[in-house]
């Protein structure tokens, strides 16, 4: 699984900021890729088919759509559902985290 030169991101193995392989890099270079978070915001609420997260992610194509499905299902951060896509545990897990940097977000903007 590639968006194009990128191989999905492994622990110990060189990827984007970080010779070493860091697990925290590791988890900004899979996070950075486009539309990953925003297919993660999508399913924090609720199950969703492909088509569902295709139009919530407005421009995202359909490869790319479907390229970083496959890397999240593929890392266990997305898991398919019986009536779609869902976040998995682990996902579930990490959203928890990311979900209070929305709330900050909200309160620096005004600063800029």
């Amino acid at each position: 699984m590639t968006e194009g030169k990128n191989p999905l991101p492994k622990p110990g193995s060189p990827v984007r900021g970080s010779q070493s392989g860091q697990p925290i890099m590791v988890l900004f270079d899979l996070l950075s890729r486009r539309w990953a978070l925003g297919v993660l915001w999508n399913l924090s609420d609720q199950n969703r088919t492909f088509r569902d997260l295709q139009a919530r992610c407005g421009s995202a194509s359909p490869s790319v759509l479907n390229t970083r499905l496959k890397e999240l299902r593929a890392v266990g951060l997305v898991e398919k559902a019986a009536d779609g896509y869902a976040l998995s545990q682990t996902g579930r897990a990490l959203f928890s985290r990311l979900e209070p940097l929305g709330d900050w977000a909200m309160k620096w903007v005004p600063t800029l």
